[in-house]
């Protein structure tokens, strides 16, 4: 059993979805601390072949609340203007027509909660993908609410039935391998390999939000790139196989 757990983020990156796909249970971590200037409401696109950031405002209230306490701002235009802004940018791309109808639809999602806006968001592009896994909130877990970093993930393992968790690359400096181990949980690592999609500029630019993928591949091409990652069992580089 797979388990990966991550905070909901606004129109993620590949990797992010990579790491859905290659767990069992995917956990959108929505009552964690809402934390400003991170992805949780933000994200890049390309314009014109430079990265241009996307931003939805979030309601103003205190600082101390999680992210399933907060909610962007209701009526705002800004998600008309990220809309056209889009558009803009990938109007002349291949798969423009199908991705705009998706990522329209999603921007359009009435319900502003963070949490649940993201959440909607994270499946639906999940499932036009074909991703099978499943996608729970941590809200709606049994845990114990009193645990926080390391050992809150670890609790939830352990209650959804992990035999292995799953954690981008960046994770590497916040998780002990031998703390999983003792808990008999592998810990990996995914890193996402450097394989460039066709991308309508002259240098490519990494990293950018989903959105630049779904406009420049089908859903079965990027089913491909899904697995374009390598799970690192531990900073000696072992592979979970």
């Amino acid at each position: 059993m797979k388990v990966a757990l991550m905070q909901p983020y606004f129109f993620p990156y590949l990797g992010y979805f990579q790491l859905i796909a290659a767990s069992d249970i995917f956990v959108l971590h929505d009552d964690v601390q809402y934390i400003k200037g991170g992805w949780v409401n933000r994200n890049r696109i390309l314009l014109n072949g430079e990265s241009r950031l996307i931003t939805l405002p979030v309601q103003k209230d205190s600082h101390e609340l999680p992210i399933l306490a907060r909610s962007y701002v209701q009526g705002d235009p800004s998600y008309k203007d990220i809309a056209n802004l889009i558009k803009q940018a990938y109007y002349k791309a291949p798969c423009f027509q199908q991705a705009f109808t998706l990522i329209n639809g999603i921007l359009l999602y009435q319900n502003k909660n963070i949490a649940h806006f993201n959440a909607n968001l994270i499946r639906s592009i999940a499932n036009y993908l074909g991703i099978k896994s499943k996608i729970l909130t941590s809200s709606e877990l049994e845990k114990d609410n009193l645990l926080s970093g390391e050992s809150r993930v670890l609790d939830i393992c352990k209650r959804l039935g992990a035999s292995n968790y799953l954690n981008p690359q960046g994770g590497q400096s916040l998780y002990d391998t031998s703390t999983f181990r003792e808990a008999g949980i592998d810990l990996h690592f995914l890193f996402m390999r450097p394989v460039p999609y066709p991308q309508r500029t002259a240098n490519f630019v990494p990293y950018l939000s989903i959105i630049d993928v779904l406009m420049e591949l089908e859903p079965a091409a990027i089913q491909r790139y899904l697995t374009e990652f390598d799970l690192v069992s531990d900073t000696l580089g072992g592979q979970l196989s």
